[in-house]
């Protein structure tokens, strides 16, 4: 029991150690973090890929990278909708016991929502954003298929409850169309009947193109023969086809075969007649009218076979189209008949739903009396019955007053809409004199008051325009801070414009003082040589150069040291202006320094008072 303290105390020594680390000399040595470019790159698309999926928390720039990430990967775990049987619950800030175990969670819940990817706890606390940015997208990518998946359910949900009970209006022009529709379509399908008027001979040995000829010809249509097209320009050459025929030997060719085909074909005017059991079988409910046609129908074929001296197809045709009609009228009212068996369907079913709704509303009222039985058969509960049996009566009197009270009111509303319309339709104002003068009095007043207001407003109106002309004029802190920074800016720049000239003065100064040395120096030069040449004609004249000489090299060395002593006070005075210049800076850096520090505390300020009127109120 005595090792387990021993092994605590040496891992608390070992994260010691590590966590400081120190130099030879005893001193903490501050490590040198340095940041992978990469990383940061993943980082921010992370982020940015978080944001674009809806999760605008990542956006707060005093969360930590940690949090954005962590935070985004629960929330795109919970948008996912998946039962994962684990409590994935992000809480900002956290100590590091709380981060290990969420992402320790987040690393369980992966293979839960068959992530392909694979993912460690290590990964996430140590914002390896490389191997995190994957994962990510395929549970961002998981997300908005959720979200999509979830708004086509709510959506088709939506329309399956609204065609229960609503009708868009492209429905409605359907719906009202279609009758309309359908008879158009039925009457088309009617006239352009197929109307067989000949029988074709057996051709089961001919090619295709005569058997297609005699289902032609058998309902009237001619088929293969047609005219030769006029000559443009006056171009009476005929056209050669293969074989050396004209287009006009094969047209007549081709009536020769058609009329041929027509000689072998016989009318149709002995027409079998129907039988009622085979119409019953077809008709089903309709048997019998279809018996009575078909009976009709036979009686009127034998009357016109014995009686008119026509042919058999115009008889045949006359009783076709008087059939057509009656079924043209039998079907309109079965189309009647239908629609009013369709209506009382509807009401039938209606009144089924009804009928099954109060069967269930009886039983629930059933098992609520039998539950009311119950209590009155309970001695404790009589008062509580007496007082809810007096409440009840007590609401029925009330809806009963409320019932009559409406009606009341809507007589009354009646009554007076009925005298305005009586008013307005005589164009009669019936007002009292009094009651008139009355009115346009306060009438006036309200205007005289209004007018009072009005100029009232319009003087705050333009007070408060004034104040915010004074208020404007004072500057705010940033136009102080701009302001700030131009003077400095303008500062700085004259300060360089002056040391430029400082610098041409100092310039023209030396080169003056060069050129007035020279001007000397070539000056006693020449008076050397006027001198040097006339020393040499006597020895007097030599010493006297001589001694005009030692003068000038004296008067040399006295102006050179002289030169050296104002060197020795220019730079002392340059070393004293210097020491100036180096407490200036240190004065400006402090006075930089507070003002710095004077900001951060104003701001601190203004939240504190931000935090004090928030907790006021």
């Amino acid at each position: 029991m005595a090792a387990k303290p021993q092994s605590s105390l040496f891992q608390k020594a070992k994260r010691e150690i590590k966590a400081q680390q120190l130099d030879e000399y005893g001193n903490q040595v501050e490590f040198d973090v340095r940041k992978d470019e990469e990383q940061d790159v993943k980082l921010e698309d992370t982020i940015r890929l978080l944001l674009a999926a809806g999760y605008f928390r990542a956006r707060i720039k005093s969360l930590s990278p940690f949090d954005k990430i962590v935070g985004g990967m629960t929330w795109c775990i919970t948008a996912s909708n998946e039962d994962v049987d684990v409590d994935v619950l992000f809480e900002e800030n956290a100590n590091i016991g709380q981060k290990i175990a969420l992402t320790e969670k987040i690393v369980a819940v992966l293979p839960r929502l068959k992530c392909p990817l694979r993912l460690e706890p290590h990964q996430i606390q140590g914002l390896d954003c490389i191997s995190i940015y994957p994962v990510v997208q395929w549970l961002v990518k998981k997300a908005l298929e959720t979200r999509d998946e979830l708004n086509a359910q709510q959506r088709n949900s939506a329309l399956f409850e609204f065609d229960k009970f609503g009708c868009t209006p492209e429905d409605e022009a359907f719906n009202n169309a279609l009758p309309k529709a359908s008879s158009s379509v039925q009457h088309v399908q009617e006239v352009y009947l197929a109307n067989r008027q000949l029988k074709a001979p057996n051709v089961g040995d001919a090619d295709e193109e005569t058997r297609i000829q005699c289902t032609l010809l058998e309902y009237g249509r001619r088929f293969g023969a047609s005219k030769i097209p006029k000559a443009q320009k006056g171009d009476a050459v005929k056209k050669k086809l293969e074989g050396g025929q004209s287009e006009e030997d094969l047209i007549k060719r081709e009536e020769q075969r058609v009329n041929a085909i027509m000689k072998k074909m016989t009318a149709l005017e002995d027409e079998p007649e129907v039988s009622t059991s085979f119409l019953g079988e077809i008709s089903g409910a309709q048997s019998k009218e279809i018996q009575e046609l078909s009976a009709e129908y036979a009686k009127e074929a034998q009357a016109l076979a014995g009686t008119s001296g026509e042919s058999g197809t115009a008889a045949h045709k006359r009783a076709v189209a008087t059939l057509e009609k009656q079924i043209a009228v039998t079907a309109s009212k079965t189309q009647v008949a239908e629609a009013k068996h369709a209506e009382l369907e509807k009401e039938y079913n209606e009144s089924q739903e009804e009928l099954l709704k109060m069967q269930a509303y009886e039983k629930r009222i059933a098992k609520e009396m039998a539950k009311l039985d119950d209590l009155e058969g309970d001695e404790a509960n009589r008062d509580v019955l007496a007082e809810l049996r007096r409440l009840v009566a007590l609401n029925e009197g009330l809806k009963a007053q409320e019932v009559s009270f409406k009606q009341t009111c809507q007589a009354e509303m009646e009554e007076l809409d009925d005298k305005i319309e009586k008013l307005e339709g005589s164009g009669v104002e019936i007002l009292d004199d009094e009651r008139t003068r009355a009115i346009a009095k306060q009438y006036a007043d309200d205007q005289e008051k209004l007018k009072k207001i009005k100029m009232l407003a319009a003087r705050r109106t333009r007070e408060i325009a004034n104040l915010h002309r004074k208020i404007d004029e004072f500057p705010g802190r940033a136009e102080l801070n701009q302001y700030q920074r131009r003077f400095v800016e303008l500062a700085s720049q004259v300060l360089t414009k002056l040391r430029e000239t400082k610098q041409f003065y100092t310039l023209y100064n030396c080169l003056d003082d060069t050129k007035l040395y020279l001007a000397k120096e070539v000056k006693l030069l020449e008076s050397v040589q006027e001198s040097y040449t006339i020393a040499g004609t006597s020895t007097k004249s030599k010493n006297q150069l001589l001694e005009q000489m030692t003068t000038i090299v004296q008067s040399l060395s006295d102006n050179y040291n002289k030169l050296v002593d104002r060197q020795g006070k220019e730079q002392s005075k340059r070393d004293d202006l210097s020491s100036v210049l180096q407490s200036l800076v240190e004065k400006e850096r402090q006075y930089y320094k507070s003002v710095k520090d004077y900001e951060t505390e104003c701001s601190k300020n203004e939240l504190l008072i931000a935090k004090l009127k928030r907790r006021n109120k």
